[in-house]
């Protein structure tokens, strides 16, 4: 995903990515029906990670086709807005979300209201 950050588009988008919490990833199913979930993301310049529970029917999409989009409000009335897209990928392999001390920096006071800490919230998602 290229984003130019000394564009005032790129500019929002980056600050959108950085500082906001939930997204809405956007996956297709066999069928072809978009599904829009809100999801939580950290971005790193370069690539989105986003956690998910086991079985859910977005990881199921992705492996079935791993074109998706994430929609970006970038104000508070929806008249400016981004999408990217790319190719998901899931990744057994990814460090738990605790080990991802920039995630947990950027999640950790929605952790701690769902009545959870990094280490529960890494084992279910």
């Amino acid at each position: 995903m290229v984003i130019d950050p000394s564009t005032e588009q790129g500019s929002k988008v980056t600050r959108w990515l950085t500082d906001d919490i939930v997204g809405w990833l956007v996956t297709v199913t066999p069928d072809g029906t978009p599904v829009p979930t809100p999801v939580w993301f950290w971005w790193d310049g370069e690539t989105l990670l986003i956690y998910s529970q086991r079985d859910k029917p977005k990881l199921r999409h992705i492996a079935a086709n791993p074109r998706v989009a994430l929609a970006l409000p970038l104000d508070e009335v929806g008249d400016l807005r981004a999408v990217i897209t790319g190719d998901a990928t899931v990744d057994d392999s990814a460090p738990a979300a605790f080990e991802v001390p920039e995630y947990i920096a950027k999640y950790h006071g929605e952790i701690e209201r769902m009545g959870s800490n990094p280490e529960e919230f890494s084992r279910e998602y």
